[in-house]
């Protein structure tokens, strides 16, 4: 019924995850103590990643067809 396979690829995703998720929380922030918009946060490079990773389903279907 669990398939331990699965939970050992999905350990290092979710721990990708977590590593930049939290890099960005920390752009975010370091933006808000320089009163410079929240926005700003996705030009910096944890922001363009996450941007990627939300496209990348999008990209897949394009190539596939």
């Amino acid at each position: 019924m669990f398939d331990a396979g699965v939970l050992i690829k999905a350990v290092p995703v979710l721990i990708a995850a977590v590593i930049v998720g939290n890099w960005f929380l920390a752009e975010v922030k370091k933006r808000k103590l320089k009163g410079e918009p929240v926005y700003k946060a996705y030009f910096s490079l944890p922001g363009i990643l996450i941007i990627l990773i939300f496209m990348l389903p999008m990209f897949l279907k394009l190539i596939k067809g």
